[in-house]
């Protein structure tokens, strides 16, 4: 590691295998969390290369325990986090609207780390139990058309990275690759980045599989859409720029979308959109991020799949989506 740091505080670049052999080293505990912590810092300091980030995002999936759920054509919904906005839990909630309207989801997340409120940490609060066993998984995927993959279940190479992480308490390389390595490969991909330079290292490392994504970044600085200004997408097809006007829907401010400081106010916030009790702001981002994954797997513009999104929550068949899964839980 002492070489690796050396040459990377001398502005060198680790190539493809080197990056994924690095990642492979920390699972087997070779390095100490010293090595590790500074490590993590060099790419705060400087940007990552596509090279280092395929490396890394390699070592991970090979090393993750993975459930095959390639027949349910399934859609995961996740933002990298790191984008310092403390909005309440979009994507989670969108991620239920998306199944409310018979769309299949594996859900891949985690506990915050550079925010309040993570994925996992609403739905935690909410009474969801995070499991990896797959004949579990299998009749959550059959009965409610959704699964839940709470990241460090299936990521055990990471256990010795996740305690520097809740140290650092800022975002570090493993936001990027949380959406690039959920355990189920997904059909389907709808993700959100912080910055656009990722956007774009996204777009081309995807362009070189074969799921159907869109990638989003909101240019005035959110991991989705936010409807609080325009919206980078990237799809397998084309680069577009998202409105509120392309939703039928009129511009937010940024207050309307905070997610309050603490868990228990994210979960608040969250039963309240799923039940139908959301402002119209709540309810407008949440069905445009819906939307689009909608429309990603179904091949549809981004209104008419906001149209059935507003449909899967307003009708309560998201809401039945949570109480589901809450029940199987149990």
């Amino acid at each position: 590691m002492k070489q690796i740091l050396n040459r990377l505080i001398n502005h060198d670049q680790l190539t493809k295998t080197e990056s994924r052999e690095v990642l492979v080293n920390i699972s087997e505990g070779k390095y100490n969390s010293n090595q590790i912590a500074a490590f993590l810092t060099v790419y705060m300091m400087r940007s990552i290369t596509v090279e280092e980030l395929e490396g890394f995002r390699d070592a991970l999936l090979d090393l993750c325990l993975a459930v095959d759920f390639s027949d349910y054509n399934a859609i995961d919904l996740c933002g990298t986090g790191g984008d310092g906005k403390d909005t309440f839990n979009i994507s989670t909630l969108s991620s239920f609207v998306t199944a409310g309207a018979g769309v299949n989801v594996t859900k891949h997340g985690n506990y915050g780390v550079s925010s309040v409120s993570g994925s996992s940490n609403v739905m935690e609060h909410l009474g969801i139990k995070f499991s990896n066993n797959k004949d579990f998984l299998k009749r959550s995927m059959d009965e409610i058309g959704m699964c839940v993959l709470h990241a460090p279940l299936f990521h055990p190479a990471m256990k010795n990275v996740a305690p520097i992480r809740r140290e650092l308490g800022v975002k570090t390389f493993f936001n990027m690759l949380g959406p690039m390595v959920n355990p189920a490969f997904p059909s389907n991909q709808l993700v959100g980045v912080f910055d656009l330079e990722l956007a774009r290292m996204y777009g081309y490392l995807y362009q070189k599989g074969d799921k159907k994504f869109t990638i989003l970044h909101a240019l005035d600085g959110y991991d989705e859409i936010s409807l609080t200004g325009a919206t980078k997408a990237i799809t397998n097809q084309t680069e577009l720029m998202l409105t509120a006007s392309d939703f039928g829907v009129s511009k937010h401010q940024q207050s309307d979308i905070y997610g309050g400081d603490s868990v228990a106010a994210s979960a608040k916030i969250f039963i309240d959109v799923i039940s139908g009790k959301g402002t119209a702001p709540q309810n407008n981002v949440v069905c445009a991020n819906a939307g689009m994954a909608i429309a990603t797997v179904k091949e549809l513009t981004p209104k008419e799949g906001f149209e059935q999104a507003k449909e899967s929550l307003l009708s309560g068949k998201a809401k039945e989506k949570l109480d589901k899964l809450i029940a199987l839980s149990s």
